[in-house]
Formats: C-alpha cells, sequence, structure tokens
C-alpha cells in the first residue's frame, strides 16, 4: 500500500469520525458507502485468537505482522482526527443550522440505500425477510425515549461497547445510541475537556464491542452475504426516520441551559426558502455518494 492510499483511507476514516459526532449518522455508512466496509471488518478480525496465542508465547513479530496495520494505523487516525478536530464544529452547525445538515446527512443517507442495495446478489423469502425486519427494528428503536442511567465506570464501558457496535453497523448511529442511554453529552465534554480516566473506560468498551462485533460480520459476510447485506441496508431504511431533518419537538428537557428533545415528529413543511435550500443539500448529499461511488467503480475495472 502506497502513500497516496494510505492518505485515502486517513480521509475516510476522518469522514467516518465526523459522522458518528452526530446521533443519527452511522460511521459503518461511511465506511460502506465510501468502498472500505468489507476491509475495515477483515482489519478488525485480523486480530484473531491465533493473533493473541502468538501474543502469549513471546512470538511478537509474527503477532504483529498478522495484523493489516496499513489499513488500520491511517484509518484510526483518520477517526481520531475527525472526532478530537471537529466534534465543537459539527455540534455547533448542529444548533446554528440543523435542518440543513439534517438535510445535507438525508440525502447522503437516502442514495447509500440504493448503492448498498446493489450488494445484495440473489433474492428469496429469507433475504426479503432479513431486510424487512431490519428496517422495522430500526425505525422503532430511532424513536425510542432516551432513559436515565448512571455516570459510573461499569456503565461508561458498556456504553462503550454498544456505541461503538452501533457505528460498524450502517443505519444505526453510535452517537445516537449514546443519546438513548443518556452518555452523548457527557462522552462529548469528556473529549472536549480531555477527561482521561471517563475517555479510558469508554474506549475499553469501544475495544470489546468492536472485537465482538467484527467476528460476527466476518463470518456473516464469508456465510450469507446477500442476507448480511440486505440487513445492513434495512438498517439503513429504518434510519430515515431519525435523520428526516424536518420534525417538531414533543418533548424536550433542558440541560446546561440548553433544549434536548427527548421526543419529536416528523413533518412536512411548507414551500419556502428553508425547504428550497434543504432540497439543494439533500441533492448535494446525494451527489456525495454518485461521486463516491463512481471513483470507487473506476479503481474496481482499473
Amino acid at each position: 500500500m502506497n502513500l497516496k492510499e494510505k492518505g485515502m483511507i486517513t480521509i475516510k476514516g476522518a469522514l467516518m469520525g465526523a459522522a458518528d459526532v452526530i446521533p443519527g449518522v452511522s460511521g459503518g455508512t461511511i465506511a460502506l458507502i465510501t468502498g472500505i466496509y468489507d476491509r475495515l471488518v477483515a482489519a478488525i478480525n485480523s486480530a484473531d485468537i491465533k493473533t493473541f496465542k502468538l501474543l502469549f508465547r513471546g512470538r511478537f513479530k509474527k503477532a504483529f505482522l498478522r495484523i493489516h496495520w496499513g489499513f488500520i494505523i491511517p484509518l484510526v487516525l483518520g477517526v481520531f482526527i475527525s472526532v478530537f478536530s471537529l466534534a465543537k464544529l459539527i455540534t455547533s452547525l448542529l444548533d446554528q443550522f440543523p435542518i440543513m445538515v439534517w438535510s445535507f446527512f438525508f440525502g447522503l443517507i437516502l442514495a447509500s440505500i440504493f448503492v448498498v442495495k446493489r450488494e445484495i446478489k440473489t433474492w428469496n423469502p429469507v433475504i426479503y425477510a432479513g431486510l424487512i425486519i431490519s428496517s422495522i427494528f430500526t425505525y422503532f428503536l430511532v424513536g425510542m425515549i432516551p432513559v436515565v442511567t448512571p455516570h459510573t465506570w461499569w456503565f461508561t464501558v458498556f456504553a462503550g461497547i454498544i456505541s461503538i457496535i452501533a457505528m460498524v453497523l450502517p443505519g444505526i448511529s453510535g452517537s445516537f445510541i449514546l443519546v438513548l442511554v443518556s452518555q452523548y453529552q457527557r462522552i462529548l465534554q469528556a473529549v472536549k475537556s480531555l477527561e482521561w480516566e471517563t475517555l479510558s473506560f469508554f474506549y475499553l468498551g469501544t475495544m470489546i464491542g468492536l472485537v465482538s462485533i467484527a467476528r460476527i460480520l466476518g463470518y456473516m459476510f464469508s456465510k450469507f452475504h446477500s442476507l448480511t447485506m440486505a440487513v445492513l441496508t434495512g438498517f439503513m431504511i429504518g434510519s430515515i426516520r431519525k435523520i428526516w431533518p424536518f420534525k417538531e419537538i414533543v418533548r424536550q428537557k433542558i440541560i446546561d441551559g440548553k433544549i434536548i428533545p427527548l421526543e419529536t415528529r416528523n413533518i412536512f413543511p411548507d414551500f419556502n426558502l428553508i425547504l428550497l435550500k434543504a432540497a439543494v443539500l439533500m441533492l448535494v448529499g446525494i451527489g456525495v455518494v454518485l461521486i463516491l461511488e463512481w471513483i470507487s467503480g473506476r479503481k474496481k475495472h482499473s
């Protein structure tokens, strides 16, 4: 892998990190539409049981060479750069221009559904069932009301586990899962303030969750590729409920002087300038996906 390829992976990692800061957008979706999802799963799975056995036996070099460092390091570098540098900017944009930000991502996810759907090579009743069930599951999941949870070390680890699983799965946002378990503001503040104790427990959880979900996905891709892609597509379809930019707040809560929506209802706005701007940004999001797919297609045929 040359320097240019590593640079592209870093950029894609940065896009994944930026997406995961936003509650409702999944880094896994970005990995899918940028063409690195299979490589991501394979890279995580390279740190398997055999690798750990080699470490315990003191065969460090052989264990080191088994892991896909050439892919993992630039990707993780991009994710961390994005999270630590863009967290404040993205949250600020969401506060000031929420409809515009959500409109862009709505177009992004909508186009991604059709792109990813093409990866389903065969269709049968089981695959249709996987698509429908995962769509319904995600639709109701993203509509759930956040619950009150403790700020203990063990729950911080648990939050890391479930958020990273959601991050890897397209359509289910890791940030949204953190909102659901009332940990989003706390973890984001820990990132901004560099609260290392909280971050250490959180990232321990992400490591546990990452290894676990990658094993399952690796097996599913190898044995049931079309069914797996159908389920992932369903996750993205169901998430559209959360990403729709025009909402009416049903229930809310004030935290640190900010209004935090607890329950919202999707609405369709009147025809006005805001709707036109939102439509333009949706088209921009769709265009980004089409460009990424075109670039990916050129690389496959080159």
